[in-house]
Protein backbone atom coordinates (compact mmCIF):
# COMPACT_ATOMS: atom_id res chain seq x y z
CA UNK A 1 0.00 0.00 0.00
CA UNK A 2 1.45 3.47 -1.01
CA UNK A 3 1.46 5.90 1.49
CA UNK A 4 0.33 9.26 0.13
CA UNK A 5 2.10 12.47 1.20
CA UNK A 6 0.60 15.73 2.19
CA UNK A 7 3.18 18.51 0.85
CA UNK A 8 2.42 21.69 2.85
CA UNK A 9 3.40 24.89 0.82
CA UNK A 10 4.56 27.77 3.04
CA UNK A 11 1.88 30.51 2.52
CA UNK A 12 4.11 33.61 4.59
CA UNK A 13 5.42 34.00 1.21
CA UNK A 14 2.54 34.73 -1.26
CA UNK A 15 1.17 37.10 1.54
CA UNK A 16 3.87 39.77 1.08
CA UNK A 17 3.23 40.05 -2.46
CA UNK A 18 1.59 42.77 -3.88
CA UNK A 19 -1.14 42.55 -6.26
CA UNK A 20 -0.68 44.97 -9.29
CA UNK A 21 -2.90 43.79 -11.71
CA UNK A 22 -5.92 46.46 -10.80
CA UNK A 23 -3.20 49.19 -10.82
CA UNK A 24 -2.04 48.12 -13.97
CA UNK A 25 -5.79 48.09 -15.40
CA UNK A 26 -6.57 51.62 -14.15
CA UNK A 27 -3.65 53.20 -15.75
CA UNK A 28 -4.58 51.06 -19.35
CA UNK A 29 -8.26 52.63 -18.39
CA UNK A 30 -6.47 56.12 -18.08
CA UNK A 31 -4.34 56.03 -20.78
CA UNK A 32 -6.78 54.59 -23.32
CA UNK A 33 -9.15 57.58 -22.26
CA UNK A 34 -6.28 60.28 -23.00
CA UNK A 35 -6.07 58.30 -26.54
CA UNK A 36 -9.52 58.64 -27.35
CA UNK A 37 -10.00 62.01 -26.08
CA UNK A 38 -6.97 63.94 -27.51
CA UNK A 39 -8.00 64.27 -30.99
CA UNK A 40 -11.23 65.71 -29.64
CA UNK A 41 -9.65 68.70 -28.28
CA UNK A 42 -9.89 71.66 -30.23
CA UNK A 43 -7.25 74.27 -29.83
CA UNK A 44 -7.33 77.94 -31.34
CA UNK A 45 -4.14 79.57 -32.39
CA UNK A 46 -3.91 83.66 -32.51
CA UNK A 47 -1.44 84.93 -34.40
CA UNK A 48 -0.88 88.39 -33.40
CA UNK A 49 0.19 91.56 -36.00
CA UNK A 50 3.18 93.14 -35.79
CA UNK A 51 2.83 96.87 -34.81
CA UNK A 52 5.04 99.32 -37.13
CA UNK A 53 4.41 102.06 -34.34
CA UNK A 54 6.57 102.46 -31.08
CA UNK A 55 4.95 102.31 -28.08
CA UNK A 56 5.18 106.12 -26.83
CA UNK A 57 4.43 106.75 -23.33
CA UNK A 58 3.96 110.17 -24.01
CA UNK A 59 0.35 111.29 -24.59
CA UNK A 60 -0.23 113.95 -27.24
CA UNK A 61 -3.47 116.43 -27.44
CA UNK A 62 -6.22 115.08 -29.07
CA UNK A 63 -10.21 116.46 -29.46
CA UNK A 64 -11.54 113.64 -29.30
CA UNK A 65 -11.10 111.42 -25.97
CA UNK A 66 -13.50 108.61 -25.29
CA UNK A 67 -13.19 107.16 -21.64
CA UNK A 68 -15.03 103.65 -20.68
CA UNK A 69 -15.83 103.71 -16.57
CA UNK A 70 -15.95 99.92 -14.59
CA UNK A 71 -19.65 100.34 -14.57
CA UNK A 72 -19.03 100.65 -18.97
CA UNK A 73 -20.54 103.88 -18.70
CA UNK A 74 -18.87 106.20 -21.93
CA UNK A 75 -17.76 109.86 -21.81
CA UNK A 76 -16.81 111.53 -24.78
CA UNK A 77 -14.80 114.70 -24.46
CA UNK A 78 -16.09 114.87 -20.62
CA UNK A 79 -19.87 113.77 -21.98
CA UNK A 80 -21.79 110.71 -21.06
CA UNK A 81 -23.28 109.06 -24.53
CA UNK A 82 -24.70 105.83 -25.30
CA UNK A 83 -23.02 103.38 -27.11
CA UNK A 84 -25.93 103.90 -29.73
CA UNK A 85 -24.81 107.73 -29.30
CA UNK A 86 -21.62 107.13 -30.09
CA UNK A 87 -21.73 106.28 -33.72
CA UNK A 88 -23.16 109.89 -34.46
CA UNK A 89 -20.99 112.08 -32.25
CA UNK A 90 -17.91 110.41 -33.43
CA UNK A 91 -18.88 111.22 -37.25
CA UNK A 92 -19.29 114.65 -36.19
CA UNK A 93 -16.06 115.09 -34.63
CA UNK A 94 -14.19 113.35 -37.59
CA UNK A 95 -15.29 115.99 -39.69
CA UNK A 96 -14.92 118.56 -37.77
CA UNK A 97 -11.31 116.74 -37.05
CA UNK A 98 -10.04 114.52 -39.85
CA UNK A 99 -6.65 113.92 -38.77
CA UNK A 100 -7.15 113.58 -35.20
CA UNK A 101 -6.28 110.33 -33.42
CA UNK A 102 -8.78 108.97 -30.57
CA UNK A 103 -7.76 108.61 -27.16
CA UNK A 104 -9.22 105.87 -25.44
CA UNK A 105 -9.31 105.32 -21.26
CA UNK A 106 -10.57 102.02 -20.70
CA UNK A 107 -10.74 101.03 -17.40
CA UNK A 108 -9.32 97.36 -16.27
CA UNK A 109 -12.98 96.35 -14.91
CA UNK A 110 -14.96 97.28 -17.17
CA UNK A 111 -15.77 94.29 -19.61
CA UNK A 112 -14.17 93.72 -23.16
CA UNK A 113 -17.26 94.17 -25.24
CA UNK A 114 -17.55 97.94 -25.04
CA UNK A 115 -14.28 98.01 -26.01
CA UNK A 116 -14.93 95.72 -29.02
CA UNK A 117 -17.63 98.22 -29.50
CA UNK A 118 -16.33 101.63 -29.76
CA UNK A 119 -13.62 99.89 -31.68
CA UNK A 120 -15.75 98.50 -34.47
CA UNK A 121 -18.05 101.90 -34.22
CA UNK A 122 -14.62 103.84 -35.01
CA UNK A 123 -12.80 101.57 -38.06
CA UNK A 124 -16.44 101.72 -39.80
CA UNK A 125 -16.67 105.72 -39.18
CA UNK A 126 -12.85 105.59 -41.15
CA UNK A 127 -10.69 106.11 -38.14
CA UNK A 128 -7.59 104.57 -38.84
CA UNK A 129 -6.21 104.35 -35.32
CA UNK A 130 -6.76 104.82 -32.02
CA UNK A 131 -4.38 105.95 -28.95
CA UNK A 132 -5.22 103.31 -26.07
CA UNK A 133 -4.15 104.69 -23.12
CA UNK A 134 -3.32 102.57 -20.36
CA UNK A 135 -3.28 104.06 -16.88
CA UNK A 136 -0.86 102.39 -13.64
CA UNK A 137 -2.84 100.54 -11.01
Amino acid sequence: MRRKRKIYIDSSQDENLINLTPLIDVVFVVLISFILIAPLLEVDHINLANSPYQHDKNVSKTNIVLKVSKDNSILLNNRLVTINELSDLLKETKRAHPNQIPQLYHDKNAFFGTFQSIKNIMEAIGFEQVDVVLQPD
